[in-house]
């Protein structure tokens, strides 16, 4: 084999730049684990043996069905000559962190290939805070035959993962926070689909509401999944949509659903908002290359949804709500949408909190029991059992009531505003706030930024459910006729806003919540613990 010092370059693509990594890291890509956590070598059958370049070495480069190795190819130590005395150390990539493999050529004209350099591979990389990163490991060997025979064997190999997507619908909302939706999918997710060989059909959104009676009619049988590109308002739009579809080609009928069916297609989300709760909760991160990764390795995760629904009718599905506070935050934040999405936010919370005034309801709720398992739970469901005198119920005045199925993480809550839920353990965190001063419930909100417990406070309550009623019983004599008019002409202090998945939602009767466990699989890895990292919204 000819050979020559070229070195191989460790590359990442992420944010569409190409870095180089410095000579004396080339040899050692940022993949590799400590020797001691290398996976058990006895039973692995080699299916290819070979010298390439890695590098500035000659190495003997072993392909197994599990991962590649190789050891440097040093010359012979003469007896008492130290300065040969050089490590031996085996290193390797494991076959499930690669994505893709291509052939290495110089760049020639448009019309000839160039001069076959070895063989490229692309690496999916695990970072810190779990991020994901993209990389390249070059495999350096000037042999047509040599490198053809091993690339067919990569192929071969990566065509064994059978949960990776071959083909994905995308579905893109250019109106996302800053209308940045459309660069983030073209500059950071596109290309690293085109690497993986991933075929892709793309709608550009053109009104609210498109995509749902989008994914309602269109054909999905040749997708391997979906992918939205949005905010929270728009992935919940999304998974909404998939959701009906589901009962519809189940033949069930969404009055009075309690055990709808599962969501036939995974759903991809690649954050483009402007709080990406979900991509949040679901990654880690609200990391535009790490959902992209996510996605093109087939990490799939099961989570939990809630259904919306009053009188006997299905509202809607979805992850999370927010009455009370947070639900006129938001109907406050939708007038002033000519205002940039920070700007709306802030200045919402602000009035919001001026005008802070609670509710008066009356909640019922359905406790989690532990002991029972799934199965047990959805036999109770089917027989559209109403769990009799298992329900319990308070009533008064409440500033803000969340029930969310999922820990909501966020910037201004790097905890989570659930902290104490996960996307898949088949609860619901039903968090009460009673009425408070108006110091104590922002002392309350600024908890959510920091490390400390924020539900440490006399007036607020937290349960872990699996069924929530909420009943607004608003007392009409209050309403001022100076207010300004809400969304659709309705008075905000006399209406019913709902803040469900970053949407608003208007209800003028009682809503019940219940949770379906692992209803929907999203695209998502399971993520590590949240380290403690402090975050601060400026508006408080």
């Amino acid at each position: 084999m000819s050979r020559g010092r070229r070195g191989s370059r460790v590359r990442a693509l992420e944010g569409g730049r190409e870095e180089e990594a410095p000579p004396e890291a080339a040899a050692v890509p940022s993949v590799l684990l400590p020797s001691a956590q290398q996976p058990e070598k006895a039973a692995e059958q080699i299916l290819l043996r070979g010298i390439f370049e890695i590098g500035r070495d000659s190495c003997d480069v072993v392909l197994s069905k599990r991962a590649l190795r190789w050891r440097p190819i040093r010359p012979e130590r003469p007896a008492g000559d130290p300065k040969f005395d050089l490590p031996h150390e085996e290193e390797f990539i494991e076959l499930k962190d690669i994505f893709s493999v291509k052939l290495k050529r110089r760049c020639s004209s448009i019309h000839q290939s160039g001069t076959l350099l070895g063989i490229t591979l692309f690496i999916c990389l695990k970072k810190e805070q779990n991020k994901l990163k993209d990389s390249t490991f070059d495999l350096i060997n000037l042999s047509e035959d040599h490198c053809d025979l091993w690339f067919r064997q990569f192929k071969k190999i990566l065509a064994g993962f059978s949960n990776r997507p071959k083909s994905l619908k995308i579905l893109l909302n250019p109106q996302s926070h800053k209308r940045e939706a459309t660069y983030i999918y073209y500059e950071k997710v596109e290309p690293l689909l085109k690497i993986a060989g991933i075929k892709t059909d793309i709608t550009i959104t053109e009104y609210e509401g498109h995509a749902l009676s989008l994914l309602k009619e269109c054909e999905l049988q040749g997708f391997d999944g979906i992918v939205c590109v949005g905010g929270d308002g728009f992935a919940s739009e999304v998974a909404h949509a998939l959701l009906l579809r589901a009962q519809k080609n189940a033949g069930v009928e969404t009055d009075c659903l309690l055990t709808p069916v599962r969501a036939q297609l995974p759903l991809g989300v690649i954050p483009a908002g402007s709080t990406n709760v979900l991509a949040h909760s679901l990654h880690g991160v609200p990391h535009v290359v790490t959902a992209t990764l996510h996605i093109i390795m087939g990490h799939i995760q099961p989570v939990d949804v809630c259904t919306f629904s009053t009188t006997g009718k299905l509202l809607r599905f979805g992850f999370s709500a927010m009455f009370g506070f947070g639900g006129r935050t938001l109907a406050l934040a939708e007038k002033y949408r000519w205002m940039s999405p920070n700007q709306r936010r802030d200045f919402a919370i602000i009035k919001a909190l001026a005008k802070l005034k609670p509710e008066n309801c009356e909640i019922s709720f359905l406790p989690l029991k532990s002991s029972q398992n799934l199965q047990e739970r959805r036999t109770l469901e089917s027989r559209k059992c109403d769990y009799g005198d298992q329900w319990q119920m308070i009533q008064g005045q409440f500033l803000n009531v969340s029930i969310m199925a999922i820990p909501c993480l966020c910037s201004v809550a790097p905890r989570g505003l659930a902290p104490n839920t996960r996307l898949s353990n088949g609860s619901m965190a039903l968090i009460i706030v009673r009425n408070t001063s108006r110091p104590e419930f922002i002392k309350h909100l600024k908890r959510y930024a920091s490390v400390k417990n924020q539900f440490n406070f006399p007036f607020v309550e937290t349960y872990t459910v699996e069924a929530v009623k909420v009943q607004q019983k608003n007392n009409m004599s209050e309403h001022n006729p100076e207010e300004e008019n809400g969304p659709h002409g309705i008075a905000p202090e006399n209406s019913f806003p709902w803040n469900v998945d970053g949407d608003l939602m208007e209800v003028a009767s009682e809503v019940h919540v219940r949770l379906h466990p692992k209803l929907i699989c999203l695209y998502g890895g399971v993520m590590e613990e949240m380290n403690d990292s402090k975050a601060t919204c400026s508006c408080l």
